[in-house]
């Protein structure tokens, strides 16, 4: 009877090995799950002293050829909808019956973005050469992240790959859907943002100079009104220091840019997102989608929870969701509940909460969790249509106010100039 090595996980998370005696792989799997642990490999003895002959003649090759392309593939990274393609012609491809290998194959002949062509390519070498397919595209960090590496590693353990695949797919078209129309939300606002920087940049450096002229030759020195003063500042300051004020802006982004990385930065920004007046639900919903919809996929695959909920915490986006999720893993680890460490973090909602405590309490936690998915991607959607209907008015009054201001502050020593003209 042949041998099997196994590397598992156990309900703590913590990685344990061991050898079987049993008739082939699926038995391996079938007894592994009695003894209560979840399989990450499981690999034959003889497969392995088979895999050492054949790498012994062009392992060096084989080595060489996928450090090669890890090299030129890395820092790059893919689009999503590329990205989504190619998982889910690939979960396709091989629930028709093809072979991976043989799907990769077709999908590299066929894939016109040149960085995961040679990712594809890499793949493909790693997998004919003994490694698996998730231990493949680990090496591709920049365009497979955790969370795709670990639920295909899933899916090969369980020999169900494809579905795998699909949920994939089906994760990232959800996850795509919401960031576009997020990104279209903001198109307008930033369109017009830009043109009325334009607009009133023109104004200051092109206009006010001249009704500056207009004022020191017509006024002949009598005082300005205070408005008009300010604005006569600030037109200065750009026409006639604006290497300076370029600097001290630069300066700024940077600064600012640089606070936003550091870990204290990243989390005081992050709750400051949530708190804004308009956008902060906006940034909750899609943050609490993202989280419910990333772990209800990794445990519905059969990522146990704890390796699901620390790759849930790395994939959140938002600092303050990270740290409540790692409180969440803390106390599973503790073998408490999910509910109460969700419910001290106050970043999500009463309903959130009761459903994903029903669903714990039913064994229905994947599926409750969908759920919650689905019903705050529909909230993200109206909240995007509602935004966009009150930016557009909040917009116009704004670029109002402003080029109204511009008006006001230049006529107000005009009143003064008629007046003396009528005097005299």
């Amino acid at each position: 009877m042949p041998k099997f090595n196994y590397t598992a996980l156990d309900a703590q998370g913590k990685e344990t090995t061991g050898v079987l005696e049993v008739e082939d792989t699926n038995a391996a799997v079938s007894r592994i799950k009695e003894m209560g642990y979840f399989p990450t490999s499981v690999t034959e003895d003889t497969e392995k002293k088979k895999g050492r002959k054949v790498g012994a003649a062009g392992g060096k090759q084989a080595s060489g050829l996928r450090k090669f392309n890890f090299n030129i593939t890395i820092g790059s990274t893919v689009k999503g909808k590329v990205l989504c393609a190619f998982t889910r012609q690939l979960a396709t491809l091989i629930d028709a019956g093809l072979p991976l290998l043989r799907g990769l194959r077709v999908l590299e002949k066929q894939e016109k973005n040149p960085v995961l062509k040679k990712a594809i390519r890499g793949i493909s070498e790693a997998v004919e050469g003994g490694s698996t397919f998730s231990e493949a595209m680990a090496q591709y960090p920049k365009i497979f992240n955790k969370l795709y590496v670990n639920m295909v590693k899933a899916g090969e353990v369980a020999g169900a790959l494809e579905t795998v695949l699909n949920r994939l797919a089906e994760f990232m078209e959800k996850a795509q859907k919401i960031k576009s129309k997020v990104i279209a939300a903001m198109v307008y606002p930033s369109v017009v943002l830009g043109i009325a920087t334009i607009i009133v940049t023109f104004l200051l450096i092109v206009i006010v100079p001249k009704f500056q002229e207009i004022f020191n030759e017509m006024l002949e020195g009598e005082p300005l009104p205070p408005l008009t003063l300010f604005l006569l500042a600030i037109s200065n300051a750009m026409k006639h220091h604006a290497p300076v004020v370029s600097i001290c802006i630069g300066a700024f982004v940077t600064v600012f840019k640089f606070l936003a990385k550091s870990k204290k930065g990243k989390f005081a920004l992050d709750a400051l997102k949530l708190r804004l007046p308009i956008f902060g639900q906006l940034i909750r919903k899609v943050g609490i989608a993202r989280f419910t919809r990333t772990l209800g996929t990794l445990v519905s695959s059969g990522v146990p929870i704890l390796q699901a909920l620390m790759i849930t915490r790395d994939t959140s986006g938002n600092e303050i969701i990270a740290k409540a999720v790692e409180q969440v893993h803390d106390a599973v680890k503790e073998g408490e509940s999910i509910v109460q460490p969700l419910e001290a973090s106050k970043v999500f909602p009463p309903m959130v909460i009761s459903m994903i405590d029903v669903g714990e309490e039913t064994g229905a936690l994947p599926e409750m969790l969908m759920k919650i998915a689905d019903t705050y991607e529909d909230e993200v959607d109206n909240a995007v249509g509602a935004l966009t209907s009150l930016l557009e008015p909040l917009m116009i009054v704004g670029l109002a106010l402003v080029i109204g201001t511009i008006v006001i502050a230049l006529f107000l020593p005009l009143i003064s100039i008629v007046n003396k003209l009528g005097a005299s």
